[in-house]
């Protein structure tokens, strides 16, 4: 079994600043939905290996549990660039092996970015 995407909820009429986010800080390509999955909104989002989709919830309340685990190189790197368009980055030494940091999309939805400390354990 492999994980085909992650979805993520947004509030109705925000793909703008989603795609703001997701596109302009995170490098992933916007994807075209299917036009019947279209018309409800939202978007999707595809790079570095993974898929996230969108998807408009009414009633809305941003995810701060619950939230995609990205294997990154250069954790650093992508800390500086989140911290640099006004995201939180809290890094955290709880998960052994791991370097880590959690921050949020622009609905306030938890993302964990984790660097491997060895490369054995590393991104394939």
């Amino acid at each position: 079994m492999v994980l085909h995407h992650v979805q993520l909820a947004c509030p109705p009429r925000s793909e703008s600043i989603s795609r703001d986010f997701y596109e302009g800080v995170l490098g992933l390509a916007e994807i075209p939905k299917p036009p019947v999955l279209a018309a409800r909104g939202g978007c999707w989002f595809r790079g570095h290996g993974i898929e996230l989709h969108l998807g408009v919830e009414d009633g809305f309340r941003s995810a701060r549990k619950a939230h995609p685990g990205l294997l990154v190189r250069d954790i650093d790197r992508w800390a500086r660039r989140l911290g640099e368009a006004g995201y939180p980055v809290v890094f955290d030494d709880d998960f052994p092996g791991m370097r880590r940091f959690y921050s949020e999309d622009p609905h306030g939805n938890r993302l964990e970015f984790l660097e491997p400390l060895s490369p054995e354990s590393g991104l394939r």
